[in-house]
């Protein structure tokens, strides 16, 4: 599975990076295969070791501030891989089609 998620701290303030990071931290400590963008943090792997690893990103974030809002959305098909790269190059091939 792919699961695109993103970790927002609330009430610690207009810059919340450093919050951030510490999630992103985590998921890429994990060893799972993932990518970070400007919104999201997507992360591939079984069902069990994705959520714990969601579940560690939130901590993290949730230590440093009083509320966190998460958005999550989760992409499930099984006896696929490297679907990070793979849905990615299926795109670009069909751009370069026209």
């Amino acid at each position: 599975m792919i699961v695109a998620f993103s970790v927002t701290p609330l009430g610690v303030g207009e810059d919340v990076g450093a919050h951030v990071a510490e999630a992103v931290r985590v998921v890429r400590e994990s060893g799972l295969p993932n990518r970070t963008d400007a919104m999201f943090t997507s992360i591939e792997g079984e069902w069990d070791e994705v959520m714990d690893v969601v579940k560690r990103a939130v901590a993290a974030v949730e230590a440093r501030a009083p509320r966190v809002s998460v958005v999550l959305k989760a992409d499930i098909r099984p006896g696929v891989t490297d679907g990070l790269t793979r849905k990615v190059e299926t795109v670009e091939r069909h751009l370069a089609e026209q």
